[in-house]
């Protein structure tokens, strides 16, 4: 059993009207590490995901979800 991690970092990012860039600089990364957590090519660390979640003012697990592959 795999497991993957499902993000809605681009889905709040949009309804805010933000930028990857200023997505970005709010979190303290590149934008292309936005870019690839949005395509779900880089899971972000604890740390970032932490810090996305004081961003966007959720609970990390609105944010990200653990979901496991049969």
């Amino acid at each position: 059993m795999a497991n993957s991690i499902i993000n809605r970092v681009k889905q709040l990012r949009t309804e805010r009207g933000w930028t990857q860039e200023e997505l970005a600089q709010a979190v303290g990364v590149s934008r292309q590490s936005i870019n690839s957590i949005e395509r779900d090519r880089y899971v972000p660390s604890l740390e970032l995901a932490l810090t996305f979640a004081r961003v966007f003012e959720q609970p990390t697990d609105a944010i990200f979800q653990l979901e496991t592959n049969a």
